[in-house]
C-alpha cells in the first residue's frame, strides 16, 4: 500500500467518525490533505462524507488547478491555509451544529468563550470566529486569513475549519470545537457562563505554551 492509499484510508475514517458524531450532514463538509508542496488531494463534490470510496478523491494543485477528478466547491479556502501555514498538511471542514449555533445567537461574538473551560485552554488555546462569507469564495479565502494562526476556526453562520499535522490532529480538532460549544451552550441554558480566575487563566496558558500550537 503506497502512502497516497493509506492517505485516503485515513481521511475515509476520519470522514465517517465526523459523520457518526453528528458533524457533517448530507453531502457537506471536504476534507484535504497535501501531499507535496504542489499537489493537494481532496473529497469530491455532492458526495456524502460517510460514503467515501478511494476512488471518489480529487486531485488539484496548489495554484486551484484541477488534476484530476471532481473536487470540493470551497477548496479555495483549503488552499488558502495550505498557502499561508507551512505546517498544515490536512484540512476539515465541517459544520458543526453547536459551534455554529453561537456565531448565530451572538453575532458579535469573535470567539468562542474558551476563559469558563480550562481543557479548551490547554488543548487548543482561543478559537476566533471569522466574519460571514459566501461559501465557496475568494472572500472565504480573505476572511480566514489574518485568523490563521490558529488551528481552529469557526465560520460564522456556515461551520468550521481545522488544520493540522496529520488527518488524527485536524479531525480531531473539529471534535473538540464541538465538544466545548455543547458544553458552554449547556452552561450558558443553565444559568450562565462563570469564567475561571485571572490567576487560573495564566496558569493554563503557561501549560498550553508548552504543549505548542497544536491541537490535543
Amino acid at each position: 500500500m503506497n502512502n497516497s492509499e493509506t492517505i485516503k484510508q485515513n481521511i475515509i475514517q476520519s470522514a465517517k467518525q465526523l459523520y457518526a458524531k453528528n458533524l457533517l450532514a448530507a453531502c457537506d463538509g471536504n476534507i484535504s490533505y497535501k501531499i507535496n508542496n504542489d499537489t493537494i488531494l481532496i473529497t469530491p463534490t455532492n458526495k456524502p462524507k460517510n460514503l467515501l470510496t478511494e476512488k471518489d478523491f480529487a486531485i488539484i494543485d496548489i495554484n486551484n488547478n484541477v488534476l484530476s477528478g471532481n473536487p470540493s466547491s470551497e477548496r479555495i479556502m483549503h488552499l488558502e491555509i495550505y498557502k499561508k501555514c507551512p505546517k498544515a498538511r490536512c484540512v476539515v471542514h465541517a459544520h458543526p451544529p453547536t459551534a455554529i449555533a453561537w456565531t448565530i445567537a451572538f453575532p458579535d461574538l469573535k470567539e468562542l468563550p474558551n476563559e469558563c473551560i480550562s481543557e479548551l485552554i490547554i488543548a487548543a488555546g482561543h478559537i476566533p470566529i471569522a466574519p460571514y462569507a459566501l461559501p465557496g469564495t475568494s472572500a472565504m479565502a480573505s476572511a480566514i486569513e489574518p485568523l490563521l494562526t490558529h488551528r481552529i476556526i469557526i465560520l460564522a453562520r456556515h461551520g468550521a475549519l481545522c488544520w493540522g499535522e496529520t488527518v488524527t490532529e485536524a479531525s480531531h480538532a473539529m471534535e473538540r470545537l464541538e465538544h466545548s460549544a455543547e458544553i458552554l451552550m449547556r452552561a450558558h441554558l443553565l444559568g450562565g457562563l462563570t469564567k475561571l480566575s485571572a490567576e487560573q487563566i495564566q496558569e493554563l496558558y503557561k501549560i498550553r505554551e508548552r504543549i505548542g500550537d497544536k491541537v490535543i
